[in-house]
């Protein structure tokens, strides 16, 4: 960013900070317990041997010896052969890539200080998350519209869990790299008009959004969606170059390409197999018909966040009724979310929940531009009032379900 640091950025700052320090505050003492998952043991002792390191010993939950010969393969990888059909090796990776640097043995005494070597990834990935949120809502809607939608990011409930791995899968990885390769394929798609070599001068960009593809693929199979999405974001932004759009998301999904397969060691076998037990995508026709999917649907994403019961719902009403709220800045956002939503609810298991939090950022990016565009009319005093009240008890009601959640465990 050229511009100077000022007011706007320390007003992000301090929220990023704050959700930071919710997130290594459920970290701390979920470590301090000195077990975890066998999930998460069985995600470290894989990203260990993909390193060539030596596993690790750990307890798992109360301290068991019977335990202590290696972390259970779950079920779902058990019925595909032994390959996971939902994570490439990247997903494995990221929680073991700092742990290399660890002198000592990877064992349950030394965990409360290890283990954070092992959750930082998912904490940088949270609050880089939220800077990108923050950066893309400022730009599309103000200021204002910025610190909406970082404020209900930084107090979501959803968000706050799976960036700490509070006893859930760590899909933060799969939500910033969906939410990277949507908005950066937009950005590159508004480049294409100016008058230089197009894929050469892009070259960054391309990179950011191969790394982005790498990420959402990597983190979760299913979310080859999102990536098959932001083509037609660019041709629709790009008329006139649509031939460079499509060379420069072909571009990107190289690097993207490349990246993955250099988590399997540039091993054509490896990646050939894991390809062919991947479950790309899973879903139940039925779940739409089933008494109550909807309803478990809507529940999680409300519990991913309070503050959508109220606010989503005004602000599509606001979208349906008011043709200045109906514009490409907030008319993106709402269709990745709601295709999201929509995977979800026809996934009930997982990788449903993947996708309810890959929609998160969306529909937040959303509210924003809705809620932004009504701080614009006469009823701003009205709309403004509203929105401090509704978000100071939202983030009151956050941090007091925080600390019953850390007491309740």
């Amino acid at each position: 960013m050229r511009e100077p640091y000022g007011r706007p950025q320390c007003i992000a700052a301090t929220l990023l900070l704050l959700f930071l320090a919710q997130c290594s505050w459920l970290v701390s003492h979920n470590l301090r317990a000195g077990t975890i998952e066998s999930r998460e043991w069985y995600r470290l002792d894989q990203g260990v041997r993909l390193l060539g390191g030596t596993p690790p010993r750990i307890a798992v939950g109360p301290a068991d010896p019977s335990e202590q010969a290696g972390p259970a393969v779950p079920l779902r990888i058990q019925e595909n052969g032994g390959v996971d059909p939902d994570h490439s090796a990247l997903w494995y990776l990221i929680p073991t890539a700092l742990l290399r640097f660890w002198p000592g043995p990877l064992s349950s005494e030394s965990l409360p200080m290890w283990g954070w070597l092992a959750r930082a990834p998912y904490l940088f990935f949270g609050v880089m998350l939220g800077a990108s949120l923050w950066y893309v809502a400022r730009r599309l809607y103000g200021n204002v519209g910025g610190f909406i939608a970082l404020t209900l990011y930084c107090f979501a409930p959803g968000t706050i869990q799976t960036t700490a791995a509070w006893y859930t899968e760590p899909e933060i990885g799969a939500a910033w790299g969906a939410f990277g390769t949507i908005f950066t394929g937009i950005a590159v798609a508004h480049t294409l008009y100016a008058p230089r070599e197009v894929v050469l001068w892009n070259w960054r960009r391309i990179l950011l959004l191969g790394i982005s593809i790498a990420l959402a693929l990597g983190s979760q199979y299913a979310l080859f969606v999102i990536v098959l999405l932001a083509l037609p974001f660019m041709l629709y932004l790009a008329p006139a170059r649509r031939g460079a759009a499509i060379a420069i998301w072909l571009a990107a999904c190289a690097v993207a390409g490349v990246l993955l397969f250099a988590a399997y060691g540039f091993h054509p076998t490896a990646l050939f197999l894991v390809a062919t037990h991947a479950h790309w995508l899973e879903l139940t026709a039925r779940a739409f018909r089933l008494p109550g999917a909807l309803g478990r649907t809507l529940t999680q994403l409300g519990s991913n966040s309070p503050a959508l019961v109220l606010m989503l719902p005004v602000a599509l009403i606001a979208y349906a009724v008011w043709p200045r709220a109906r514009y490409f800045g907030n008319t993106a956002p709402l269709l990745v979310a709601l295709i999201c939503f929509a995977l979800g609810w026809a996934s009930p298991h997982y990788p449903g929940l993947g996708f309810q939090l890959v929609a998160l950022p969306f529909f937040f990016v959303f509210i924003a531009g809705v809620f932004a565009d009504l701080l614009e009319t006469k009823q701003r005093a009205l709309v403004f009032a509203s929105l401090v009240g509704l978000l100071s008890a939202y983030a009151v009601l956050s941090l007091s379900r925080l600390i019953q959640a850390a007491a309740s465990r």
